[in-house]
C-alpha cells in the first residue's frame, strides 16, 4: 500500500518484463513494416529482425504474418471499445449514440488507413490463430453494446420495432462493417465524410424504407 492508500502495482519478474519488452518491440516492428511496404511484401524475417528476436522467438507471439496484425490491433482495440462506451451519452437518440461510438473506431482506423485496411481486409475471415479467439469476442462485445443501446432505445420508446434486440443488433453491426470497409478503400478516407455516410445509413437502417402500401 503506497501513501495515497492505492494498492501498489505487482513488480513484473525479469522474465516477464523481458517477455513484455519482446512483445513491444515485435508490435512495433511489424506496424512499421506493414505500413511501409505493405502487407504482402512485409515478410516475418524483416519484422523478427527489425524487433531483434529470433523467427521462432517471433512465432511464439503470433503463428504467421496474418496473426501479427491482429497482435498489434488486440489490446489496442478493446482499449478504444471501452473508451468509446464511456462516452456514449444515455440522453441521445440511438442514431446519435450508434455515429458516437463507431466513430471512436473511425477515428483511429483514419490515422493508418493502410495499416487498417490491411486489418479489416484480413478480419472478415480471421477464425484461426493464436488471436482468433480474442478477436471474436471483441466483434461480440462490439455487437452486444449495440444490442444494450436498442434494449434501452425499446424501452425509452424512442424506437417502436418490437423486432428482437440481438438481431437488430446484428444488422446494424452489418451496417457499419460494410460501410467502413468502403470508407476505408477510398485513397485518402476523408473522416467527417465517412462518419456522414455511417450516419446516413444507420439513420435508413432505424427508420426503415417505409414501402407504400
Amino acid at each position: 500500500m503506497n501513501n495515497s492508500g492505492e494498492a501498489d502495482a505487482p513488480v513484473l519478474g525479469l522474465r516477464e518484463q523481458n517477455k513484455l519488452e519482446k512483445l513491444s518491440r515485435i508490435k512495433a516492428a511489424a506496424r512499421e513494416l506493414f505500413t511501409e511496404l505493405g502487407y504482402d511484401a512485409a515478410t516475418t524475417r524483416d519484422i523478427a529482425k527489425r524487433a531483434r528476436v529470433g523467427l521462432g522467438t517471433l512465432f511464439n507471439y503470433a503463428d504467421d504474418k496474418r496473426d501479427l496484425i491482429f497482435l498489434i490491433y488486440v489490446d489496442h482495440l478493446n482499449d478504444i471499445q471501452h473508451r468509446a462506451q464511456q462516452a456514449i451519452s444515455p440522453r441521445k437518440s440511438l442514431l446519435e449514440q450508434l455515429v458516437s461510438f463507431f466513430s471512436f473506431l473511425y477515428e483511429d482506423f483514419a490515422g493508418n488507413p493502410t495499416l487498417s485496411r490491411i486489418l479489416l481486409r484480413e478480419l472478415t475471415f480471421y477464425r484461426h490463430g493464436k488471436l482468433s479467439g480474442e478477436f471474436n469476442d471483441n466483434r461480440l462485445r462490439v455487437i452486444d453494446t449495440v444490442r444494450q443501446l436498442v434494449v434501452e432505445a425499446q424501452k425509452k420508446g424512442r424506437i417502436h420495432s418490437r423486432e428482437n434486440p440481438a438481431t437488430i443488433a446484428l444488422g446494424l453491426f452489418y451496417v457499419y462493417a460494410g460501410a467502413v470497409r468502403l470508407w476505408i478503400s477510398e485513397d485518402d478516407p476523408d473522416l467527417k465524410e465517412g462518419l456522414a455516410t455511417l450516419r446516413k445509413h444507420f439513420r435508413i437502417y432505424i427508420n426503415g424504407l417505409n414501402p407504400a402500401k
